[in-house]
């Protein structure tokens, strides 16, 4: 939690442990009417893979490098992308603390890009 509400700025709406065997928590998406929720049941954490990605639509290269800052700032290093369409299309990957990638990539569909190309 702390990677994606301390570091990476996103307000935390609602969290709860051992709701039924699930921790959870739902986080909001700065300027946008969406939320993400990260669920876990029990202590089983699936193995990371490059390609299982968390990708974050943000409005522009300024909003990602506004992140990119941030979590450099508290320790966070960018890691290589599996697939090369991300660093082409200007996007930023870091890892969270379980291993997993999280892409930082610079449009938002239907306001700056179709996502064809």
């Amino acid at each position: 939690m702390t990677f994606y509400g301390d570091d990476l700025g996103l307000s935390v709406l609602a969290e709860w442990r051992d709701h039924d065997g699930y921790d959870g928590v739902v986080f909001g998406l700065p300027g946008a009417p969406v939320h993400m929720e990260l669920l876990r049941h029990g202590d089983h954490i699936p193995e990371p893979n490059p390609e299982n990605q968390l990708v974050l639509y943000l409005r522009g290269p300024e909003a990602v490098e506004t992140a990119t800052r941030r979590l450099t700032e508290r320790g966070h290093s960018p890691v290589p992308a599996a697939n090369p369409y991300w660093p082409e299309h200007g996007a930023v990957l870091f890892e969270d603390p379980d291993g997993w990638q999280v892409v930082l990539a610079p449009w938002v569909f239907e306001e700056t890009r179709t996502g064809t190309d």
